[in-house]
């Protein structure tokens, strides 16, 4: 074939399909831009009722919270309506208030006008009768004065010094009152008080009566005493019960314990220690225990030789060891058994004078302060517990009675008791029975008798029971009842303040009337 031919029928086709391919290509897009537009009106739809949709839920969600808005305007303003209403209601009775008030006032400022206007026309009565009353007065006095012979300054002397003399009476009587109250009310102050002078005296005396001081060769023997890491000091206050200090005193070591007994152990304990020259624990014990029951038949001996001094029977031996404990006791710097020894005495020697049981009397004055040997973890008065010990061993029921009375803590039953504690008082009160010489002794007792008779209305005063007592004898004219018992009171202040004892002192104020009358 020819080859144009087939060119020009290629060429035929060629644009033939272009031309199909073409419509094919624009027929298909056609249907894609309806679909399109289908879909877009479609969306456009859709969109319009979500729109709508959604414009109504607007509108609800508006309307619920106008709605709500609304409701707490309404509650808001109710409740404001409300206070103001109160408001008013307040307002209105405060002005019925003010109306009454004002109504009150009106009614009280007239009544206080016509109370002035009595008020006025009182005084001018009361001013009519004052000089109504000088004058009566006047004609009165001139009348007495005529009649009792003593002018108005003599009757106005006599009237003052009988006022004085009244008040003081009632002072007195006041101050009696007062003080009886104070001693209700005053014991717990009083404890405290006295709390606070054992602080600040207790000191001194604790170390007076609680310390023993051993002399040592060298202190080269402090270290022996001590020990490895102070074993053997630590089994030695063990044993004994008795503190050692061992400080930087040259060529000495002080025992400290509130038992004399255990101190006077400890003391011969460690002095045979030293001298012995074997210090450690074991060997410690062994001297401790050996040196305390020499002690204790020594203390058992002692008291078995006290009574036969005395001139006493045999007692109980658990008697005998209190009674040789005593050797190991002091009180006021004075050894416990030779007051006790000296007690005895005392009251023997008044007993036969009184023709009484000279043998019971000095029974009941040796054991008087037996209580004080006994162990001080036991609480209560020394008075008291010797006299429980006393009846413990079967001791005589007045010599029971002495030793529990001579401080008064009960009722004195037999003259004995009171031989007793008139022995006590001589024995603990005589010049140097407890470090006072005798010069000191008169002074003082001098001393004492000045103070008391320093006072107005007192004629005579005597110190008795060595110094223990002091009795003042003042002029019945002068001193009343109540005022004798102020200057009691007065006297025992002053001798606390300018006066040093042992003890205490007893005033005693005696007022005497006599009335004497001669029979012709």
């Amino acid at each position: 074939m020819d080859p144009y031919v087939l060119i020009v029928i290629g060429a035929l086709i060629g644009g033939a399909s272009f031309f199909l391919g073409w419509f094919l290509n624009q027929r298909a897009g056609q249907n894609k831009i309806s679909t399109a537009e289908e879909r877009a009106k479609q969306i456009l739809e859709d969109a319009a009722k979500e729109a709508e949709t959604a414009k109504r839920e607007k509108l609800v969600e508006a309307k619920d919270e106008w709605f709500k808005r609304k409701k707490e305007a309404e509650a808001d303003l109710q409740s404001k309506r409300n206070k103001l209403q109160a408001y008013e209601k307040q307002i209105q009775n405060r002005e019925e208030n003010v109306e009454r008030k004002l109504d009150l006032l009106s009614k009280k400022e007239t009544s206080v006008q016509q109370v002035e206007r009595d008020i006025q026309e009182r005084q001018r009565r009361v001013s009519e009768k004052e000089r109504e009353l000088e004058r009566l007065i006047g004609e009165e006095t001139a009348r007495l004065e005529r009649i009792s012979g003593v002018s108005r300054d003599e009757a106005k002397k006599l009237l003052n010094e009988n006022l004085i003399e009244t008040v003081k009476t009632e002072a007195a009587q006041t101050l009696k009152d007062i003080r009886d109250q104070a001693k209700l009310e005053g014991r717990r102050e009083a404890q405290k008080i006295i709390v606070q002078a054992i602080q600040r005296t207790a000191a001194e005396h604790t170390v007076e009566t609680t310390a023993s001081v051993l002399t040592l060769a060298s202190d080269e023997i402090k270290g022996r005493i001590i020990g490895r890491e102070g074993r053997n000091i630590k089994a030695f206050e063990a044993a004994t019960g008795v503190d050692v200090i061992v400080d930087d005193t040259p060529e000495a070591v002080i025992l400290t314990g509130f038992d004399p007994f255990r101190r006077e152990i400890a003391r011969q304990s460690l002095e045979r220690l030293i001298a012995d020259g074997r210090i450690h624990p074991a060997r410690i014990e062994e001297v401790v225990e050996k040196v305390r029951k020499e002690l204790e038949e020594e203390v058992l001996r002692t008291g078995e030789n006290t009574l036969l001094e005395v001139g006493l029977h045999t007692a109980h031996p658990e008697i005998l060891r209190h009674v040789g404990k005593m050797k190991y006791r002091s009180s006021y710097g004075q050894n416990l058994l030779q007051h006790s020894i000296e007690v005895a005495y005392l009251t023997g020697i008044m007993a036969s004078e009184l023709r009484l049981d000279p043998m019971l009397a000095k029974r009941a004055g040796l054991l008087h302060d037996i209580g004080k040997t006994i162990d001080r973890s036991v609480e209560g008065p020394h008075a008291l517990l010797g006299m429980e010990l006393c009846k413990k061993f079967n001791e005589n029921a007045l010599v029971c009675n002495a030793v529990g009375s001579h401080h008064e803590d009960i009722p004195m039953e037999h003259p004995v008791a009171a031989l007793v504690q008139a022995a006590d008082a001589i024995s603990g009160a005589r010049p140097g029975a407890r470090r006072e010489s005798v010069e000191e002794y008169v002074k003082r007792l001098e001393r004492l008798e000045s103070i008391a008779k320093s006072f107005n209305g007192v004629t005579n005063t005597y110190a008795i029971q060595a110094g223990r007592e002091v009795r003042v004898i003042v002029n019945h004219e002068r001193i009343d009842d109540a005022v004798a018992e102020q200057l009691a009171h007065d006297i025992a202040n002053k001798i606390q303040q300018e006066l040093e004892f042992p003890g205490q002192i007893k005033v005693v104020v005696i007022r005497e009337v006599r009335s004497v009358a001669i029979a012709k």
